[in-house]
């Protein structure tokens, strides 16, 4: 089923799955024979931990067509996978991180939104297909956590200067890849742990030898990623998805768009060990143009002397003296109270989509040039509105920009939590449990 999978790829791409629900009988029976895999520093990983999370990967990788690999292969993968998960969520704990039922059930009404059923539906889908909805909220909840440490271990030390993007354009332009192409790409990686030994760094890279030398005699990429792979995205096949080149690991930007697609890279080594890239597809990018409106405005706002009754009237009464021939800028500077706008007669010059306020730009968007709008609040007060003219702008360039700014800032977010999730990994305390054990 569609939704199905949707919300295995919501929650098997980053770092949880759905939890096969499971008759009452069996729960029991692993209860009884449940054993301790894994010790996590002062947490444990189960059997029955180990083998719900099986259940649900094995079933994604059968409705995404993926060859599934030998047990003890999966196994192996899923296991770390939990490793780092369980890791993720201990830090997230002493850090004080929560989420609240609140914040949880709006998360999943927004689930249930995008795929538009009420949440009524959305739980009566979830048990016909098998799973348990009370252990798929505490996912949600598990997942909303982990993006929320990494927001904060991560994302917000991240920072692009213009220069970045400046240099990146530039190199970009020199090799001919333009800004706007997009690159599928896929990979494997065989890792290496922070200041390996030698004869680590040549296990490892005798060991990607081989895989490379296998994906050349013809072997699937999807099924080998899934069987060797030490990504993130190993368990999709290694699939990175559609990414523009700023995107890019940089390990791979000079390397990807020099490829073919189909092209599969010699080996790549870098912090985190040696990797293979493979190009799926390529797209190039296109011209950007967007409806720019020139338009003033005067804002009156509330306060303790002021009712919102009040500002509405008297932009009423302004819109009444313009309509009467008076001049709007000379208004503007004498009764608007934004003060940055007021000084040039309101005007707030060539405006994208996007860059107002919603309620502003929609009351905006319905007007003729020359036309001024009734007035209408937004976050800021209330405005009365002048569409001065409309225009198409060829905005390739600031896009490209905007585009790349984004990007970069995604690429240096994606190898920091890379490098910290492998700091975390190497500096935990973790014991592996044999059966005899």
């Amino acid at each position: 089923m569609k939704l199905r999978y949707l919300l295995l790829a919501i929650l098997l791409l980053q770092f949880s799955t759905l939890h096969a629900a499971e008759p009452k009988a069996a729960r029991a029976s692993v209860i009884t024979l449940d054993r301790i895999l894994a010790v996590v520093n002062n947490d444990v990983i189960t059997q029955s931990e180990l083998a719900t999370e099986m259940r649900a990967i094995t079933q994604q990788l059968r409705q995404q067509n993926i060859e599934i690999p030998a047990v003890e292969v999966l196994q192996k993968q899923v296991l770390e996978r939990l490793i780092v998960k369980h890791l993720q969520l201990q830090l997230a704990e002493s850090t004080g991180i929560r989420v609240d039922d609140d914040t949880l059930a709006r998360a999943i009404n927004t689930i249930a939104k995008q795929n538009n059923i009420t949440l009524s539906e959305f739980r009566d889908i979830l048990t016909r297909d098998g799973f348990d909805f009370a252990i798929f909220r505490e996912n949600i909840r598990q997942e909303i956590i982990i993006n929320r440490l990494r927001q904060r271990q991560v994302d917000s030390r991240i920072n692009v200067t213009d220069q970045e993007i400046s240099d990146f354009l530039t190199t970009q332009g020199a090799q001919g890849a333009g800004a706007g192409n997009e690159y599928h790409v896929a990979q494997i990686l065989i890792g290496l742990p922070e200041a390996a030994a030698p004869e680590k760094v040549q296990a490892a890279q005798a060991k990607a030898q081989q895989v490379l030398d296998r994906l050349r005699a013809g072997a699937s990429f999807t099924d080998t990623a899934v069987s060797v792979s030490q990504d993130p995205q190993a368990l999709q096949g290694g699939d990175l998805g559609w990414r523009t080149a700023a995107q890019l690991p940089s390990v791979f930007a000079d390397v990807v768009p020099r490829m073919k697609p189909g092209d599969i890279s010699d080996l790549i080594r870098s912090a985190s060990g040696f990797h293979i890239a493979k190009l799926i597809e390529q797209r190039g990018g296109e011209q950007h143009i967007v409806k720019q409106t020139l338009a003033r405005h005067i804002l009156v706002r509330p306060n303790e002397l002021t009712s919102d009754k009040d500002a509405q009237t008297r932009l009423e009464q302004l819109k009444q003296r313009i309509e009467g021939g008076e001049d709007f800028a000379g208004l503007a500077r004498s009764h608007s109270e934004d003060a940055a706008t007021a000084i040039n007669g309101g005007a707030l010059g060539w405006v994208n989509p996007g860059d107002l306020d919603p309620r502003f730009e929609e009351a905006m968007n319905t007007l003729k040039p020359k036309e001024v709008s009734t007035p209408f609040q937004s976050s800021f007060g209330w405005h009365i509105v002048q569409v001065m003219e409309r225009r198409d702008h060829d905005n390739t360039e600031e896009f490209r920009r905007t585009q790349a700014r984004e990007a970069i800032r995604q690429r240096k977010i994606e190898e920091e939590a890379q490098a910290w999730v492998r700091s975390l990994r190497d500096e935990a305390y973790v014991e592996y449990k044999t059966a005899e054990e």
